[in-house]
């Protein structure tokens, strides 16, 4: 099994900034090289929409178009850690970001295909 522990979110005015992570606990024998790890957010009401991901292997990185060149996806695998750097952000980036764990090497942003998911931690972003 995994475990995903987000680290808390926040809140900030519009353009600031902010930096999640997210740690696997209790990684077993199924923690393996070829996963890759996301980012996803959702607001009440919405579907889950993907925000990142990147390759534990190759570091390979997906970002979705409304996010791409001001949040930046990274991970070290040797502490099993993940993160999320949240910059300029906008009033529209306010939800409660997730992340979440694929065992496969799909580096999609579909939620469908992601088998681990973390509790998630609220980002609030005033304008």
């Amino acid at each position: 099994a995994v475990t995903l522990v987000e680290s808390e979110g926040g809140a900030v005015q519009a353009g600031g900034s902010l930096t999640l992570s997210c740690e696997a606990h209790e990684v077993d024998y199924k923690w393996g090289t070829y996963w890759c790890l996301g980012w996803f957010r959702q607001i009440p009401g919405n579907e889950r929409e993907g925000v990142a991901v990147i390759a534990r292997d190759d570091g390979k990185i997906l970002y979705a178009e409304s996010v791409k060149g001001r949040f930046t996806i990274s991970r070290d695998n040797a502490k099993n850690t993940l993160y999320l750097q949240l910059n300029s952000l906008k009033p529209e980036d306010t939800a409660m970001y997730l992340c979440a764990a694929d065992r496969t090497y799909r580096l999609t942003l579909h939620r469908f295909w992601y088998n681990y998911w973390g509790q998630g931690t609220q980002v609030t972003v005033s304008s």
